[in-house]
Formats: C-alpha cells, structure tokens, sequence
C-alpha cells in the first residue's frame, strides 16, 4: 500500500524570502549581519501602519529605501532565473506618497536602441508592508518572484523575435 503524501510536501516550493532578503543586504555592503536581521524584523513584523517609516525626518527616503531593499533581491531572483542578454539592464523606480500608495516600477533595460519593458506596476502602502510572520512574507515575496520571471520570460521572447527580424 503506497505511503500518503504529507500536507507538507503538497505545498508548493517557497524560498526563505527574509534570509534571501538579509544575505542581500549583507552582500551588497548596505548593512551587517545583526543590522540587516534587525532592519528586516523590525519593519516587517509588528502592527499596521509602521510607525518607523513615518517618524523620521526623511520619511521620502526611509519608505524608498524600504520599498528598495524589499524589491530588489526579489528582481535579482528574477533575472538569475531567467537568461537575459548580457546588455540588458533591470532598474527599479519608485515614486513615494505618504499618504497613499507608492508606485514600484521594475523596467527591463535590453541594451542600446531597443525599447524598455514595464515589467511590474505596483501600488504599495509602505507603512502597510507589515506581515503577521514569516511564512506570510514569504508568500507575498514569492508571488513577486512568480510575476517577474512572467514577464521577464514574456520581454525575452519579444527580444528574441525582435533580433530574429531582418534589419530594413
């Protein structure tokens, strides 16, 4: 008689998005070890709204370099997984209001001359991007991930047909 599957292995895959998340603040100098894993605790997890990003003296530059620090491993995740020509470039935008939602823009640069893609378009409440634990921030960070290698997939398609096109 076959064993039964487990709830645990009926789950889909989802990466450690936090410690992802912290090795990337780790790695690219921003913070140490012990700040990043405080940084990432303490404007992750508590109660809606967060009040650290509105009590500074620079909100403006406190919320984008969350909504930053937040994004950018999940587009780096991204563009590791998929294969980009080697000038393409991806560049993340935002545009901060501190009253209502912040707009991420996440455009695929694919090299001198060609068009940009708007890969990801998001309304995000800064002071709302709290999680009751891990595992509901990995889930958030992880359907990210899911969207941007989407429309990665989809731009380098529509690159590859663009350079199969013969030149007028």
């Amino acid at each position: 008689m076959p064993k039964k599957l487990t709830s645990v292995r009926k789950r889909p895959r989802v990466r450690n998005w936090i410690a992802y998340t912290c090795e990337a603040l780790v790695a690219s100098g921003t913070m140490p070890t012990w700040e990043a894993a405080s940084y990432l605790t303490e404007n992750l997890f508590g109660e809606k709204p967060n009040p650290r990003l509105l009590t500074p003296s620079n909100p403006h530059e406190v919320t984008a370099q969350l909504l930053h620090r937040l994004y950018q491993p999940i587009v780096e995740a991204a563009s590791r997984d998929v294969m980009l020509p080697s000038t393409s470039l991806i560049h993340i935008f935002t545009d901060i209001s501190l009253t209502g939602n912040s707009a991420v823009l996440v455009v695929l640069f694919p090299g001198h001359h060609e068009a940009q893609t708007l890969l990801m378009l998001e309304a995000a409440k800064a002071w709302d991007l709290v999680f009751p634990d891990a595992e509901s921030f990995n889930v958030w960070a992880e359907e990210r991930y899911r969207r941007l290698v989407d429309a990665l997939r989809s731009a380098t398609v529509d690159l590859e047909v663009d350079v199969l096109k013969p030149a007028v």
